[in-house]
């Protein structure tokens, strides 16, 4: 694909962190397109542009209100040349969970179907995950390289 593509593909993953760390839900929100799906880690879903942005409203206002997100990698694949898989890792600090007891910092995944239509690129599907701790994460990496072993 073309190196504009992939720059503009990046761009939006730029302008989302952005958002988010101004906590700007409708700002998050445009990011997204007028019928996207977006699942946060919880499973809990919005569709559509208004929803995601009704969604996040809320939260940035109380949970993520001192959040600070970072992306750490972004991986971006195309499928076709209007179509691109994004695997987005991410720390954040600052947070609160739900209950508003401090959230210590977390490392997730974004997995996201970024499409282009008229030139413009926005995220169509977005699912969320907590990554787990990463001393999980070397164990099964261990158990990986045993396996191969064998």
């Amino acid at each position: 694909m073309s190196e504009n593509s992939e720059r503009a593909v990046r761009d939006v993953i730029g302008r989302l962190v952005d958002a988010w760390n101004r906590h700007d839900a409708a700002a998050f929100a445009d990011t997204f397109a007028l019928d996207a799906d977006f699942t946060n880690v919880f499973g809990m879903r919005a569709r559509g542009r208004a929803a995601i942005a009704d969604f996040h409203a809320p939260i940035f206002e109380t949970m993520f209100k001192q959040s600070r997100l970072s992306a750490t990698a972004v991986e971006v694949r195309f499928l076709r040349p209007d179509i691109a898989a994004v695997d987005v890792h991410w720390e954040m600090s600052g947070a609160r969970d739900p209950k508003g007891r401090e959230w210590p910092l977390r490392r997730g995944l974004m997995n996201l179907i970024v499409t282009s239509e008229q030139g413009c690129w926005l995220i169509a599907i977005m699912h969320n995950m907590d990554l787990p701790l990463e001393e999980m994460a070397k164990a099964q990496a261990e158990l990986q390289r045993e396996h191969k072993q064998r």
